[in-house]
């Protein structure tokens, strides 16, 4: 017995950080960010120093992945370490967080750690109903520096700082204003390549820079108070820009993430992770390295083995993502739910109900315009101007339209996922391939939409806050969005007429 003792505690010991070494955790987290929005991803406009430095001194990932791409299911995923559909209410956005549900910040309060967030933590939707007292990501400081100072002296603390950065609305011109390249703007394949929309994505990128900015100055703190070596620093987002076919949509540009992981001594700097990681496998990789038994529930699987570069049992050949609800969008308060699995060759996606339309019903239901799931934007207005019209790409069907039933692109060729492969013939062994990596995946983790596809439980679950209803003028939201914040009320056209 005395052996076996012994063996399992150097097993243990193996794959967990002693507790003498309990890491502080700081967790920055920006609200609608996507891949490869970086300069050390190589985009040739926006300046990220604070992201590019902890990627430079720690590790980037290329294929970083949220486990959904809408705001709540994401950062739950997060903090539960488990997939939208395990999380019951909280697979929706604007729902209720369930107590009962694994939390990596309260475990680590549980256990010695001193926690507390600033801005948006989980949400958004109701903490309260579940049973927490302040939000799950962590009770609110003002700021960092405010953090700082109510800590207990010498008590290792976890730290969630939740911009609102790069979320919408813009201020129309902030890109242009502060010199940031136009011409040089990479416009995705799914959008109309215009003045207007390249002048959205630099008033996007302005807010990703204050975002990198923001988390300099955290950063810089932390190292005035000494603590920068001992500090496990994560830089990521929580689903993706907040544009037509990207947030709230299972192409890269609303799931694939961008992620760097600082850790001195423990993480070698300049590593770069090619394999494929989930947003849930942070919770776990959180609590072992604070020397906190991971709970058999999550179905993360941390990362430090992979960044150390031993080998592993964990399968990263492969991601799965999925969303149910996101805005209130549809007559009957209805889901888009979607399934997939991406690997590095193809992205393979189910749309358990194509007769609905994926942003949202084209009449005004609940939310703030037509076809709900996608902000108001200059770039949304452009593509619904397109309607009927014909072109090299139907941008309007793209974002808009209804899909079918199955989805398989290859990404290697199409970035964009613009060109679906489902029903070629020369491609059915991959289709079967890939329908079938998802419906084991769905099986496995207990997926309500493997037994029951056409499940009505993500349509009725509580949707919180409440809107009133009212009419929509689409032209009146171009103006609106057009309107300096001056008195004089002048329309700005300059780079949008």
């Amino acid at each position: 017995m005395k052996y076996l003792a012994f063996f399992l505690l150097f097993a243990w010991s193996s794959f967990i950080f002693p507790p003498e070494k309990q890491p502080n955790i700081l967790f920055l987290i920006a609200d609608d960010w996507s891949y490869p929005h970086a300069s050390i991803y190589g985009d040739p406009v926006v300046q990220t120093p604070t992201f590019d430095f902890l990627a430079s001194e720690g590790a980037v990932f290329q294929n970083a992945y949220c486990a959904s791409p809408s705001c709540s299911p994401s950062r739950a995923a997060i903090l539960t370490g488990r997939y939208p559909h395990q999380n019951e209410s909280v697979g929706n956005l604007w729902s209720v967080f369930p107590g009962h549900l694994p939390n990596y910040v309260r475990t680590l309060g549980q256990n010695g750690y001193f926690t507390g967030k600033a801005r948006k933590g989980w949400g958004p939707g109701d903490h309260e109903a579940g049973g927490y007292e302040h939000n799950p990501a962590g009770e609110h400081f003002d700021s960092f520096k405010a953090f700082l100072k109510a800590r207990p002296k010498n008590q290792p603390f976890c730290y969630w700082f939740g911009s609102q950065d790069p979320h919408r609305k813009y201020t129309t011109n902030t890109g242009t204003l502060v010199g940031m390249n136009r011409d040089a703007v990479k416009v995705p394949g799914f959008f109309p390549d215009t003045e207007c929309v390249r002048n959205d994505i630099l008033d996007y990128y302005f807010e990703v820079e204050r975002f990198d900015r923001e988390c300099g100055h955290i950063i810089r703190q932390l190292e005035e108070n000494g603590e920068l070596d001992n500090t496990i620093i994560v830089m990521t987002s929580d689903n993706g820009m907040p544009f037509p076919r990207a947030k709230a949509n299972l192409y890269d540009y609303g799931t694939r993430m961008p992620l760097a992981v600082y850790w001195k001594g423990e993480v070698k700097a300049g590593t770069t992770i090619e394999a494929f990681v989930n947003s849930i496998d942070l919770a776990p990789s959180f609590l072992e390295a604070a020397g906190i038994e991971v709970p058999k529930n999550m179905s993360g699987q941390p990362i430090w083995s992979l960044l150390r570069g031993e080998k592993e049992d964990t399968d990263r050949s492969k991601i799965f993502l999925e969303r149910e609800r996101h805005a209130n969008a549809r007559k009957g308060d209805l889901s888009y739910p979607m399934r997939a699995v991406r690997t590095h060759n193809y992205l393979y996606i189910r749309n358990f109900e194509p007769n609905r339309y994926p942003a949202g019903d084209p009449e005004v239901h609940q939310s703030v315009g037509q076809y709900g799931d996608v902000d108001n934007s200059i770039t949304k207005f452009e593509i619904l101007d397109r309607e009927g019209k014909k072109g090299a790409v139907d941008y309007f069907q793209l974002a808009f339209g209804k899909r079918p039933a199955e989805e398989l692109y290859n990404v290697k060729t199409d970035p964009f996922q613009l060109t679906n492969l489902a029903g070629e013939e020369s491609l059915q062994d991959t289709l079967a391939h890939y329908q079938q990596l998802l419906n084991d995946f769905m099986i496995e983790t207990n997926d309500l939409r493997a037994t029951q596809p056409n499940t009505i439980y993500w349509d009725t679950v509580r949707y919180t806050p409440t809107y009133q209803r009212r009419n929509f003028d689409l032209q009146k939201g171009i103006d609106d969005y057009f309107m300096l914040s001056t008195s004089s009320g002048r329309r700005d056209t300059t780079w949008c007429e």
